[in-house]
């Protein structure tokens, strides 16, 4: 190669002992004998060769490049969507972008604007929260995007979210069945999508039990494993029985507090969380939780997104914005145990 530099089709082609036009035909992938297409791939890689990848994005008007924005990239949770997302996208000849937003809104409306700069091709969105200006931009982004969450009606962009109120009310009903009656609540901000719906799936159960609401055993804190350990000091002097946390980082933090002080788990407090990520099963005991289908949901955005991205390519008539819902499962396990008057007890 002249001067050292970077290897060309030129350098290829002289390397492979073919034409400059061979060359070209094969790493455009337009054809050519098969021992000609295996003397270009061989030269190519000696000579470490690396596509140019931002000029045939410039060429056909794509980067293949999709991006996937999340608040916290150390949540177990969305480790697991990334790895469905980008098996997915993977398959279908797309690198994927990742960028933690930590919930910041200005950070998740920059991420969306900048489809407008053909970083990328679309983007797969995890916000929290949901301001006007997230509708703004979302109705108005310059490439397709998917939300995982809720959205309000009318934005016409795809999403799939979790059914966050039943699972609620699933971990709440299993606690009572197994004789639990003072259940403690450690939630997120309840200005986020996730703290309302939990919230609400919280109340919605309580009441289905027959128990009443009271503020002194609800703690509304962050999303972390120090937060779940915190609110467990505020918590303990209403003497709950149980604690149900809205993620299983908070009951981690919540389970490891306990454990410290020598409350025994679920003898003294049972302990369940939500998301059933692989933080469940990272202590003793293992946690219940409730499984809010991370990995389905992370599926299908890509999915959908793969879908719009070939409706705009011309292949297919755009469908109207899509609204998917993963189905939670309650998983129980040994933080949760009955106690000896509960009616899973009696009837065992």
């Amino acid at each position: 190669m002249p001067n050292g530099g970077q290897p060309t089709i030129v350098s290829i082609a002289a390397r492979a002992g073919v034409s400059i036009a061979s060359v070209s035909r094969v790493l455009n992938g337009q054809g050519a004998r098969r021992d000609t297409v295996e003397r270009v791939r061989r030269a190519a890689a000696e000579l470490g060769y690396v596509p140019n990848a931002v000029a045939r994005s410039l060429k056909d008007g794509r980067t293949r490049q999709l991006t996937f924005a999340m608040p916290d990239i150390g949540n177990p949770v969305y480790v697991a969507m990334v790895r469905a997302i980008q098996a997915v996208t993977k398959a279908a000849g797309y690198r994927l972008l990742l960028h933690s937003t930590d919930a910041v809104a200005e950070d998740e409306l920059a991420v969306l604007h900048s489809l407008g700069d053909r970083t990328s091709d679309g983007l797969i969105l995890c916000p929290i929260r949901i301001t006007d200006e997230h509708i703004e931009a979302l109705t108005t982004a310059a490439g397709p995007v998917v939300v995982i969450g809720s959205l309000p009606d009318g934005v016409p962009v795809d999403s799939v979210r979790a059914d966050s109120v039943a699972g609620s009310a699933m971990a709440v009903a299993h606690l009572f069945r197994t004789g639990r009656r003072r259940i403690a609540f450690i939630n997120g901000p309840s200005d986020t999508v996730p703290g309302h719906n939990r919230d609400l799936g919280y109340r919605t159960a309580l009441t289905a039990c027959g128990l009443p609401h009271d503020e002194a055993l609800v703690v509304h804190t962050d999303f972390g494993i120090d937060s779940g350990a915190a609110a467990v000091r505020r918590l303990l002097p209403a003497r709950p029985d149980a604690l149900f946390c809205a993620n299983d980082q908070l009951a981690l933090g919540a389970a490891h507090a306990l454990l410290a002080r020598g409350v025994r788990i679920p003898e003294d407090i049972a302990v369940a969380g939500m998301d059933d990520s692989a933080l469940a099963q990272a202590g003793w005991p293992p946690l219940t939780s409730v499984d809010l289908g991370s990995s389905t949901r992370g599926r299908r955005a890509a999915e959908l997104l793969l879908d719009r991205l070939e409706t705009r390519g011309g292949t297919g008539t755009a469908p109207p914005p899509r609204t998917s819902t993963a189905p939670p499962r309650l998983v129980v396990r040994a933080s949760t145990a009955p106690t000896t008057d509960s009616p899973i007890t009696r009837t065992a």
